[in-house]
């Protein structure tokens, strides 16, 4: 999406990331004519992917249009809701996207061709090429108008060895690297598994390297994508932090309550406790940067009633 951080100033006053932190979209995509009129970030020989910009403006009515997926996994799986959308304009939808996404995205309406993305020119012809990302600018989507088709994405639940008679939580704590203020340390995280009636599947990734201790919850495992999609989708809640999962829940429309940094992403905007993006997420947010201790003792709390009042 063109660019989250100029410096210019349409009415109202403010910027890119700011008007998206309060919820404004019709007032960031403003910033966004400004950049695309002015061609900021189009030189790509010196530019990481996902700090490029594609689209020209170049109209996507009856066009072949390439999506690019130069984005994160969790980016690629938010935005490719706008896949039957665009379809109702163009005349094909060629999504070009990270390869362990590939059978995942098979499952998305509005699609006709999906393309591993790898480090070359895409081996396809096509009108216009846009960035996954730069949809709903292209849409000039506001809250009310996000695609709100959920799921989006369809897998068949793959259960696990948990008590079918208790809450089954997935848990995922600690981010790649990128990122490492969104991480939990783990120990903050054992008072969970102690609560009466709830299984807690691990299903972060090398769980042992991001603090597991066995012995605290059940470790089914590592998946590929599309299996750790089924194991999400045979969940009763998912609890994560900030990461692919919470997206990869909410497209799946499974229960997700996604903890966050005081300073989150602009995606999830300023003091809300849902997400327009998923209906099926509950935000839980820092109070102060940093403490983590005080989000996990809300949602142990929120947890021992979900499982109380399990039928």
């Amino acid at each position: 999406m063109p660019d989250m951080n100029l410096n210019h100033d349409p009415e109202p006053s403010g910027s890119w990331l700011t008007c998206m932190q309060k919820g404004n979209f019709e007032d960031a995509w403003k910033f966004s004519d400004i950049a695309l009129a002015e061609g900021v970030n189009r030189d790509y020989d010196s530019l990481p992917r996902h700090l490029q910009n594609i689209w020209n403006g170049t109209p996507l009515n009856g066009k072949r249009v390439l999506v690019r997926c130069y984005h994160g996994l969790g980016d690629t799986i938010q935005f490719i809701r706008y896949a039957p959308l665009l379809k109702r304009i163009a005349a094909e939808v060629i999504v070009w996207a990270q390869p362990v996404l590939i059978d995942l995205l098979k499952s998305v309406s509005g699609i006709d061709q999906l393309l591993p993305l790898h480090d070359g020119v895409p081996e396809v012809e096509y009108d216009v090429d846009i960035e996954v990302m730069e949809l709903p600018f292209i849409f000039r989507s506001s809250i009310e108008t996000i695609p709100s088709t959920i799921p989006y994405l369809h897998v068949e639940p793959l259960k696990t060895s948990a008590t079918n008679k208790n809450l089954t939580v997935g848990l995922s704590w600690h981010p790649s690297n990128w990122a490492p203020e969104r991480s939990i340390p783990f120990p903050l995280l054992k008072d969970l598994m102690q609560i009466p009636g709830v299984d807690i599947l691990i299903l972060q990734a090398d769980a042992p390297a991001a603090g597991w201790e066995e012995g605290y919850g059940i470790h089914p495992g590592e998946f590929d994508l599309y299996n750790y999609a089924r194991t999400i989708k045979g969940l009763d809640l998912m609890i994560t932090i900030d990461s692919m999962q919470a997206h990869l829940a909410g497209a799946l429309d499974v229960p997700v309550w996604t903890l966050l940094r005081k300073n989150a992403d602009w995606r999830w905007m300023e003091n809300r406790n849902d997400s327009p993006w998923y209906p099926s997420m509950k935000l839980f947010r820092q109070t102060e940067e940093g403490d983590w201790t005080s989000v996990i003792d809300t949602v142990a709390s929120e947890l021992k009633k979900v499982a109380y009042n399990r039928p």
